[in-house]
């Protein structure tokens, strides 16, 4: 028997949304800064209440993430914090306070981000050395600034993107992220590009830390994941580091401190990819946890990361290595 076809959404209801989103977008940007972090902390602890199956999985999340470490208070607490964090960082992107003008990254007189900048530039000297890197993130702090972050310091990217199923809602959040000047690639069918860009010298920036259909069995905080290869392949085939970064809040919630990871390195000497592949995923697993465990309440907790519905993850093939481009 056929599949059959999803329905999509009908215009009219896309029209719906795109007005819904572009009448938060225009409050939003109306309202103080101030005000608008107090309504995401209102939202966020509604968000918590009125959405059961999210705060499960964040509940269920937080305890495979950190076992009995915390009290059912506390995984609680962390769970609300997460909401919190989340919208926060969707009215940091509706406030736009990390424009680029002139090749600077205008800093919201409330915002600081000179020590991203500053740290920033240890990437920068990796990207220049190896003529291009993968730069993955998970969803933790604000990780829409890091383009912006990037292109001040000078590093070209070409950044994986979801496309949405409202094509009025993809053109207005595409304008905002094509605003620091990097490639947006599509998620589906990506590869041929992001091969294209690399042998180019243009680094590539990807957020791996969800589920796939299809992938490698990882663990990620001592629990079997399915962990998309896209970034390891690339680095065998490319001969390329990668990176691990992320910007998070501190305590003064206006400034935002960088992490940008040792670079992870294929092994040349290593000639079974598969296992290479394996090594380097398991890596990058293991330095997304190590800022994770560092702001916990700054993580998306709310996505199925461990989803078991998924029919056993797939694997095959050798991918053929490409030398650096020549400097």
């Amino acid at each position: 028997m056929a599949k059959k076809k999803k329905k999509g959404k009908s215009k009219a209801l896309q029209i719906v949304e795109w007005l819904a989103f572009s009448t938060v977008v225009a409050v939003g940007r109306a309202l103080p800064v101030r005000v608008l972090r107090g309504l995401s902390s209102i939202l966020g602890q509604i968000l918590y209440v009125v959405v059961p199956r999210r705060r499960k999985i964040a509940l269920e999340n937080i305890r495979t993430a950190f076992g009995d470490t915390l009290s059912e208070k506390e995984r609680r607490r962390l769970a609300r914090q997460s909401c919190k964090a989340f919208l926060l960082t969707a009215a940091e992107m509706i406030k736009s306070p990390f424009r680029l003008k002139d090749g600077q990254v205008l800093s919201n007189k409330n915002y600081k981000s000179g020590h991203l900048e500053h740290l920033f530039r240890k990437a920068k000297a990796i990207h220049d050395q190896s003529g291009g890197c993968i730069f993955v993130t998970p969803h933790l702090g604000n990780w829409e600034i890091l383009p912006h972050v990037s292109a001040q310091i000078g590093i070209p990217l070409a950044v994986v993107i979801r496309p949405l199923d409202n094509p009025y809602l993809e053109k207005a959040i595409l304008s905002s992220r094509i605003g620091s000047g990097h490639l947006m690639i599509p998620k589906a069918n990506a590869m041929f590009h992001l091969d294209r860009v690399l042998r180019k010298g243009v680094s590539v920036a990807m957020l791996p830390d969800q589920s796939h259909n299809k992938g490698l069995q990882v663990e990620f905080f001592g629990k079997t994941a399915t962990v998309t290869p896209i970034p390891a392949l690339l680095a065998v085939r490319h001969n390329r580091p990668v990176l691990v970064v992320a910007a998070c809040r501190t305590e003064d919630p206006y400034t935002f401190e960088g992490y940008v990871s040792d670079p992870i390195w294929p092994d040349p000497n290593n000639s079974d990819d598969t296992s290479e592949i394996l090594r380097i995923t398991r890596e990058i697993n293991a330095r997304m946890e190590e800022v994770i465990i560092r702001f916990p309440e700054q993580y998306l907790w709310m996505h199925d990361r461990w989803k078991t519905s998924w029919r056993k993850p797939v694997f095959s093939g050798r991918p053929a290595r490409t030398e650096a481009p020549q400097k």
